[in-house]
């Protein structure tokens, strides 16, 4: 922001980066809402710590794996089974039973599942109709389109492979009947499967499925803009048979489609094409070329005859300059409109009049040849004596085989009678528009009421459609939360698997400790108490709280540890064990005994040491 002005610049980089990605990749996002694509792109840039599209551009064009990571971030594949189980069960109970009589008793129905994810959808689809017509049937007359843009998607929908908790919504029966397990997976019958063809499709850009029965398309048009949407409407309309049933996401709506869809259920968002052909796509008619049937003629001198008269035949006055700036030809209408002859026929046309009065037509000869573009000016003013004439002037670039330009064509359409009936038009439309001003007087109350009842329906429409990208905003963001729940929930599973291996861990090590009768302890690099096992506490009555972290040398019990100092510093800096060494100790109940103490490098803490003690015998009390 600058000054209270929105930052433009940032926009347009975010438009030249769509561009780029649909450049690049065939990924076309400019349809999708600009609000919540910005925010997931950004949601990206933030993970790889990039903070402009044109740096994030950079990282796309010299990392290719980043943008499968871009794609993964934007297209949120948040699916499931029977997902919204109400708008399924309307779907079975009352859509099906309509579709299936319609098609007869043999007909083929022809189902499409657009934005299908990783195939959920398409799948429930699938056990829908085996349950409504039977397994039989439906593996002779049902066939499934499940089409995505999400490449990586497509792939897990075509194993037909899914983890134990996407089944969750399945009742047991229907997750036995559909699914075999595969290792720690679950996959999708096979013979049903092959009823169901996944492929990539643009619903923005590539042709539709057509002769359609069904089409569901959930919670994917609410991505897109109102003109993409739009779009998106007409393919499906075309794309569906008569009667045929389109089934949207609970966050999207057909607000202004009456004519050709009509309600069948607003709440479960299910929608019946109305009758009435689609219009089919235009084709230019090819164009037929006749063969002449004049004589040829063979004589070089009377095809440039032939065509100076045709040349001088043309209504408009034109003539022609080369690439030298040479004037190469002069038409009859333009020599006498203009008072050229055939003389100035190989003179520089910057030496006539006409190439700078009445308009300045050099600039316009160098802008047309430097452009390679036809070049219009209208209604150019000329006056003769007391007469005014109007001119529109068109100059055209004339390029050679080799598509450089070799001359330039400027022709002088005369418009002066048309602008004269222009002017007197416009005053015949003045005195029009007064006694349409009296008329539209007489009509002011009528046209009032009509106004202030239009006003109040458009404030509908607009609060109605205000409400409507609210919801599909917060549709939008609930997608968002569900799919960093469903990570989170990942993240706390694998740390929770993680904790309880390190709880068993570390319950098995104490447990060896305290098993051993000898006295364990396990110092640091600095020589600080960070183990005692039961054994040191039964051995000198020091219990584990009075001990730890605290230096060795500095405690009072019954072992003289000063003696112990030289072996435990030799251990430290060699790593190797030392010798066994006996020391006259003291234990808790007083009596004098040998502590052999054997010292161990203790790898696994940073050069600490392990010291193994054990009783040699006893000499009663001290």
């Amino acid at each position: 922001m600058v000054d209270g002005q929105p930052d433009v610049e940032t926009d347009e980089e975010l438009e030249e980066l769509l561009g780029f990605l649909r450049d690049a990749r065939g990924f076309d996002f400019t349809g999708y809402k600009r609000s919540s694509l910005g925010r997931r792109i950004r949601k990206r840039m933030t993970d790889t710590q990039i903070t402009s599209y044109t740096d994030y551009r950079d990282r796309l064009e010299t990392n290719a794996e980043e943008f499968n990571a871009l794609f993964n971030t934007i297209l949120i594949n948040v699916t499931s089974f029977f997902r919204d189980p109400e708008a399924w069960t309307f779907l079975q109970r009352e859509v099906m039973p309509e579709l299936i009589a319609r098609s007869g008793s043999e007909g083929e129905i022809r189902v499409w599942c657009a934005g299908c994810s990783s195939g959920e959808e398409a799948y429930s689809l699938a056990i829908m109709f085996a349950e409504t017509l039977g397994l039989d049937e439906t593996l002779e007359r049902v066939k499934i389109y499940g089409t995505d843009v999400d490449d990586e998607a497509l792939r897990d929908a075509r194993s037909g492979l899914y983890p134990a908790r996407s089944l969750e919504p399945l009742s047991s029966e229907l997750r036995d009947k559909y699914f075999e397990q595969n290792g720690a997976r679950f996959g999708f019958r096979s013979d049903l499967r092959r009823r169901v063809i996944f492929g990539r499709h643009d619903i923005t850009r590539d042709a539709p499925i057509s002769r359609l029965d069904l089409l569901i398309c959930r919670n994917t048009l609410m991505y897109f803009n109102v003109e993409a949407q739009t779009q998106i409407i007409d393919r499906f309309h075309f794309a569906l048979r008569e009667g045929g049933c389109l089934f949207l996401g609970k966050a999207e709506m057909l607000l202004n489609d009456a004519e050709r869809f009509e309600v069948m259920s607003m709440r479960q968002r299910v929608f019946r094409r109305r009758p009435g052909e689609a219009t089919p796509p235009y084709q230019p008619a090819p164009v037929k070329i006749r063969a002449g049937t004049g004589g040829e003629l063979t004589s070089v001198a009377r095809h440039r005859q032939l065509r100076d008269l045709i040349l001088d035949a043309t209504p408009s006055a034109a003539l022609a300059v080369d690439s030298e700036g040479m004037v190469v030809l002069v038409t009859r209408h333009a020599r006498v409109q203009f008072g050229l002859t055939a003389t100035d026929i190989g003179r520089p046309f910057q030496d006539l009049e006409i190439s700078y009065r009445p308009v300045e037509l050099r600039s316009l000869v160098e802008q047309a040849t430097h452009e390679r573009r036809s070049v219009r000016i209208n209604g150019v003013e000329r006056r003769v004596a007391d007469d005014v004439q109007y001119f529109d002037i068109l100059v055209q670039p004339v390029t050679g085989s080799d598509g450089v330009p070799v001359a330039t064509h400027i022709t002088f359409t005369d418009v002066t009678v048309a602008t004269q009936l222009k002017s007197e038009v416009k005053r015949v439309r003045e005195d029009l528009e007064t006694a349409y001003e009296e008329l539209q007087s007489t009509n002011e109350e009528l046209e009032t009421t009509n106004e202030e009842l239009q006003s109040s329906i458009e404030e509908l429409e607009t609060t109605n459609e205000e409400l409507q990208s609210t919801n599909e905003e917060l549709e939008t963001t609930n997608e968002e939360l569900q799919s960093g729940n469903e990570e989170l929930e990942t993240m706390n599973e694998e740390m929770r698997v993680r904790t309880e291996e390190l709880d068993e861990a570390r319950t098995f090590l104490e447990a060896v400790l305290t098993s051993v009768a000898a006295g364990i302890v396990v110092l640091d690099q600095g020589l600080k108490v960070k183990s005692w096992n039961r054994g040191a506490v039964d051995m000198w009555g020091l219990r584990p709280d009075e001990v730890l972290d605290q230096p060795f040398h500095g405690l009072d019990f019954g072992l003289p540890t000063a003696k112990l100092r030289e072996t435990i510093e030799r251990c430290v800096d060699t790593g190797r064990r030392g010798e066994p060494l006996p020391v006259q100790a003291v234990n808790r109940l007083g009596r004098s005994m040998i502590c052999t103490v054997h010292c161990s490098p203790f790898d696994g803490h940073n050069g600490g040491v392990v010291l193994l003690m054990e009783v040699g015998r006893t000499n009663g009390s001290g």
